[in-house]
């Protein structure tokens, strides 16, 4: 075994233990460990990237469920478009991508480089959405209106992103369930987690029928997340996870800059 693929399991209890700690970042960790350390194809790490993301966020929102902080009713009007779209991505639109895109003299457009800056952009600004710790008010109403056509709008969008890179987008679909449903802050993350879980294992059914799949390694490289999401959790009495977010928010910046400039540059 490799040093770098010894690396990737060691960082694969990483995915995890953000996720345990912060709420989020943990899918925006996993297409590039796959990528640059397990030395998978991009197409096929995002595909990975779903069944990891979903079934760690799936143990997360049940820690979330135990503490009665889960709001089911929204995770169904926010999760059942962004369901439908992420698999009609997956098994659909990211297949009718073609391999070679495009050529502009000896610079060649590639499926794999162009899902890679897509998802690098994706990391830009997901980690200004962490380092600028912006506060989002919930209503003080003991039973909150949701803006139900805003959250189905919302639930396309995080679908269609879901689909195209792999990622879970909590640092979307959190603002959108505090602002949309009036959800405070808590059961915004507990419900996100699910909507992540149903959101990247549904999508990863689309890649069932694309791809063939090494289960052996990814039910190895999920289970270490699901350890680290645990660590996570014990953890985080102890450590304030606003400073620990904004950290890894300027980690996530720099590894996004880097990749585009990898993936368009080097």
């Amino acid at each position: 075994m490799e040093i770098l693929e010894i690396l990737g399991y060691v960082a694969a209890l990483l995915i995890g233990l953000s996720l345990g700690l912060t709420g989020s970042g943990g899918s925006i960790l996993t297409v590039p460990i796959l990528v640059y350390l397990m030395r998978l194809n991009p197409v096929i790490s995002m595909a990975y990237s779903l069944f990891v993301v979903g079934t760690t966020s799936l143990v997360g929102s049940y820690k979330f469920y135990q503490k009665e902080l889960v709001s089911f009713r929204t995770a169904l009007i926010f999760g059942i478009p962004s369901l439908i779209t992420v698999f009609l991505t997956r098994r659909f639109i990211v297949p009718a991508i073609p391999e070679h895109i495009a050529n502009f003299g000896t610079f060649e457009l590639t499926k794999g480089l162009l899902l890679m800056t897509l998802f690098a952009v994706l990391m830009v600004f997901a980690s200004i959405s962490m380092i600028r710790k912006k506060k989002y008010a919930a209503s003080d109403e003991e039973t909150p209106t949701p803006n139900i056509p805003a959250l189905l709008g919302q639930g396309i969008g995080v679908g269609l992103i879901s689909g195209m890179v792999g990622a879970g987008g909590g640092f979307l679909i959190i603002p959108a369930l505090v602002l949309f449903s009036k959800l405070d802050m808590r059961m915004a993350v507990g419900t996100s987690l699910l909507i992540i879980a149903a959101n990247s294992l549904f999508g990863f059914v689309g890649d069932i029928f694309n791809y063939n799949i090494d289960w052996s390694f990814l039910l190895i490289f999920s289970s270490l997340s699901v350890i680290g999401i645990f660590a996570g959790s014990a953890l985080s009495h102890r450590i304030h996870g606003d400073k620990l977010k904004t950290g890894f928010g300027w980690f996530v910046l720099f590894m996004g800059i880097y990749i585009i400039l990898k993936e368009i540059l080097l």
